[in-house]
């Protein structure tokens, strides 16, 4: 072995020093005692005199988990400011490590009131998460003096990048182990395929529990895609009426005739086109249940027919003389709309009404439960693949904290539909995970300035706003804008990608 082997023996053991505690961290099973090693190990192979660490939770913002090292009240206090402005702000927007020898002398810093001071010097800020952080790291100082090196800096981002899949971990467990709040109501329901947990869901749960047995009409009520026909079926197959069929018809923007036929049948020649008898749904559903969605767009001729067999079970299929047919048949009716606004407005019968909402159950939208965003979008994302006939992927922890965090008004429909395209382009990509860029692509997720607060998508409309101000501050041109936020080209092309952000017209392509 020659000397430049044994040179490098030093520093393969330090190496492998890291890897061995890395891999001791990743059988951590509780938050704050990770959180606590995690800083501990970093403060050691950077040499750093102060040290903090702070994870959060996607979905609760206010459930936050911290650690620090040689740091007063007060220092801890200043630190925790920075998370809205300052170096660490810059961190979790960029999702990049800043580094600076002397924040105090460096033009990006060296304004900051806590920067100004507390006169701090060298300082090493790394997030947990490059896509969507959910943590950082921030080092400040040196205990032997100078600015942190080179060789500090690839430590600590290897560290981040082994201890961002189990900070992922922890919280998800962290989740999975809070009360679930159906857990009674399951116990007493068939629940095929159903996921939720939250107490908006368990309340519905008991709903269900409550009508199922029941031959009482339902009216479910909630926005568009929140799951109104996973709903009705739940009371269908839990109820005595299981063994017979479950039909649906969504009514919104079908004509009236159409409509009449579709549900009540027609005999031939009925009208132009009708060359056959056809037995409607009412006959096709007989001793089962009938969920007929979006209600509230039913024509009032449709309407009336509908009451008719509500109040007496008979019919009539379109252009049928004779005596009235009778059908057993559980109607669930669904609707996105205000049926009482739209009684008040004349486009909907106030007697139907009434028919109609003897039991209401309403579908909470996906924000109401955001708790269940995580299992929805890995169920999703498993269907997917299995329809695709591929082998299985999983979406990456950035994905899934971006999902927590949109504002989804499609609710669980828009979400599935997100998932689904995201797993088409991983797959098309040869990709082992389902990314951030593969789910949100093209969407400027910068724009959504009237969506609520929530850590993450501030967090995100942040990151956004300060790409785009330093293109627009170099008049787009990329080279000088990467260089002013300290990234590569590339890393910026890809975060423009990212956030939709498009040169504008007439901009000169100076890059």
């Amino acid at each position: 072995m020659g000397d430049a082997s044994l040179d490098d023996l030093p520093s393969l053991r330090r190496e492998r020093d890291l890897y061995l505690r890395l891999l001791e961290l990743s059988r951590a099973t509780l938050i704050a005692p990770f959180l606590e090693r995690t800083l501990a190990l970093l403060v050691e192979v950077t040499g750093a005199e102060h040290g903090y660490i702070e994870l959060r939770d996607s979905i609760d913002p206010a459930a936050c988990w911290s650690a620090a090292h040689q740091l007063s009240e007060t220092g801890v206090t200043e630190v925790r400011s920075s998370i809205s402005h300052g170096i660490i702000a810059r961190t979790l927007a960029m999702g990049e490590t800043v580094v600076t020898a002397s924040a105090k002398l460096d033009d990006r810093f060296s304004t900051l009131p806590s920067v100004q001071g507390s006169s701090i010097e060298a300082v090493l800020c790394i997030p947990i998460g490059r896509e969507v952080p959910i943590g950082v790291v921030y080092l400040q100082g040196r205990r032997d003096g100078g600015p942190f090196s080179d060789h500090d800096r690839a430590c600590a981002e290897t560290a981040s990048l082994h201890v961002e899949p189990v900070a992922g971990r922890l919280l998800a467990a962290h989740r999975t182990n809070a009360d679930d709040a159906t857990t009674s109501v399951r116990k007493n329901l068939r629940l095929d395929g159903f996921v939720g947990r939250t107490a908006v869901v368990a309340e519905v749960l008991r709903d269900v529990a409550m009508v199922a047995r029941s031959n009482r009409t339902v009216l479910v009520t909630g926005d568009t895609g929140t799951g109104k026909t996973q709903l009705a079926r739940l009371i269908h197959i839990n109820g005595a009426r299981a063994a017979r069929p479950f039909t649906e018809l969504n009514l919104k923007a079908m004509h009236e005739a159409t409509a009449e036929s579709e549900l009540f049948g027609h005999v031939k020649g009925a009208y132009t086109g009708a060359d056959r008898d056809k037995l409607g749904l009412l006959a096709e559903t007989e001793g089962g249940t009938l969920f007929l969605d979006d209600i509230g767009d039913a024509s009032l001729e449709v309407q009336a027919k509908l009451l008719q067999f509500l109040q007496s079970g008979e019919y009539r299929p379109v252009g049928a003389g004779g005596p009235l047919r009778r059908a057993d048949v559980r109607v669930i009716a669904g609707t996105r709309v205000d049926l009482e606004r739209a009684v008040a407005d004349g486009r909907f019968r106030d007697d139907l009404l009434y028919r109609l909402n003897v039991i209401t159950i309403r579908m909470p939208s996906l924000a109401e439960r955001r708790a269940d965003i995580r299992e929805l979008a890995a169920t999703f994302c498993e269907a997917a693949c299995r329809a695709e006939g591929s082998p299985p992927l999983s979406l990456s922890p950035g994905a899934l904290i971006a999902l927590e965090a949109a504002e989804l008004g499609g609710n669980v429909r828009q979400l599935h539909n997100l998932v689904v395209a995201g797993v088409m382009r991983a797959q098309a990509e040869h990709a082992s995970q389902v990314e951030h860029r593969h789910v949100f692509q093209g969407r400027d997720v910068g724009s959504d300035a009237g969506a609520p607060t929530t850590y993450h998508a501030a967090l995100q409309r942040s990151r956004a706003k300060i790409v785009r101000d330093a293109l627009e501050a170099s008049g787009w041109n990329v080279a000088e804008a990467a260089r002013a936020l300290d990234v590569t080209r590339a890393h910026l092309y890809n975060l423009m990608s990212e956030f939709g952000l498009k040169r504008p017209a007439g901009a000169p392509k100076n890059d």
